[in-house]
C-alpha cells in the first residue's frame, strides 16, 4: 500500500489531541495485552510507542507512572523487560471493553425513563456507569436492558419526540465525534485488509481505539430512539468495529519500524 496513506491517516489520529503518553499506553495494554497471562516486550512496546512519534523518555516516564499506579506491573527475562496489566487493572479494561468493542447493532430498541426519589442518593456518574443519561434532575432515561438503581420509579418509553432526542444527545460529545469520524472515514477508505504490516497495525488500532474510548466512555449506550438522525456516535461506532475487524491484532513479536 501507498506509505503515505498509512502515515497521513496516523497523523489525523495524532493530531486530535489528548495524547498523553501514559494514556496512549493504557489503550494499547487493553487492546494488545487484555488476556490473562498477556505481556509485551520492552522492544516491541519500545517499537509501537516510536512509530507513534513518541520519546523513549516518555516511554519510560509513563511507564514508571503505571507502575505506581498499580496498572502494570515488568518482569526482567535476560536483558528485556516484559510488561503485563495487574489483575484489578485487567479486571477494569475487561469492564471497559464491553462498551469500547461492543457491536453496533447490538442495541436495544425500546427506552425506559427512571425517576430518583432523591438526586443524591446515586451520582451522575453512577447512572451513567449503568447505562442512563440524565434529562433533568432525579430523571434519566436509558434502554430497557439498564438496570436503574433500588427505589427508582421506572417507566417504559414510547416514541421520542424530536425535542427529547435533542435534549438527551450529548452536544460537546456530538461535537467529538464529528471531528473523528472524517479520520475513520479515510482510514475505511484508504487502507485495505491485509496491506498492513504487524507494526502499523498495532499502530493504527490504538490511536483508533484511543481516541474511540475517549468518547465512547463518557456517555451511557442509547438506543437508536432515543439519539438524534444521523447521530455522529453511531457511524462512528460503526467505522471503528469494522476496522478492528479489518485489522485483527498483530502477534505481539519485536517489530522493527518499516
Amino acid at each position: 500500500m501507498p506509505i503515505d496513506a498509512f502515515d497521513q491517516t496516523k497523523a489525523a489520529l495524532l493530531a486530535l489531541g489528548g495524547q498523553r503518553v501514559w494514556s496512549l499506553m493504557v489503550t494499547l495494554f487493553g487492546d494488545l495485552v487484555h488476556a490473562e497471562g498477556s505481556a509485551i516486550d520492552g522492544p516491541v512496546l519500545s517499537d509501537i510507542m516510536t512509530g507513534m512519534d513518541i520519546r523513549p523518555e516518555a516511554v519510560r516516564v509513563a511507564l514508571h507512572r503505571l507502575r505506581n499506579d498499580g496498572w502494570i506491573e515488568s518482569t526482567k527475562f535476560g536483558r528485556t523487560r516484559r510488561h503485563s496489566l495487574t489483575t484489578s487493572s485487567r479486571l477494569e479494561t475487561l469492564k471497559a471493553s464491553a462498551r469500547i468493542y461492543a457491536n453496533p447493532t447490538a442495541h436495544d430498541a425500546a427506552w425506559q425513563l427512571a425517576l430518583l426519589e432523591d438526586p443524591a442518593d446515586v451520582t451522575r456518574e453512577d447512572m451513567t456507569k449503568h447505562g442512563f443519561a440524565l434529562l433533568q434532575p432525579r430523571v434519566y432515561l436509558g434502554s430497557t436492558s439498564a438496570r436503574p438503581p433500588d427505589g427508582a420509579l421506572t417507566l417504559s418509553g414510547g416514541e421520542a419526540p424530536a425535542w427529547l432526542r435533542q435534549k438527551i444527545a450529548p452536544q460537546m460529545l456530538e461535537a467529538e465525534y464529528k471531528a473523528l469520524l472524517p479520520h475513520l472515514q479515510m482510514a475505511e477508505q484508504s487502507l485495505a485488509r491485509g496491506m498492513l504490516d504487524p507494526l502499523q497495525t498495532a499502530i493504527l488500532r490504538c490511536l483508533i481505539v484511543h481516541n474511540w474510548r475517549r468518547i465512547v466512555l463518557r456517555h451511557p449506550t442509547l438506543p437508536p430512539a432515543l439519539l438524534p438522525d444521523n447521530w455522529a456516535g453511531h457511524k462512528c461506532h460503526t467505522l471503528v468495529n469494522s476496522l478492528l475487524v479489518r485489522f485483527p491484532r498483530p502477534p505481539l513479536i519485536h517489530m522493527p519500524p518499516t
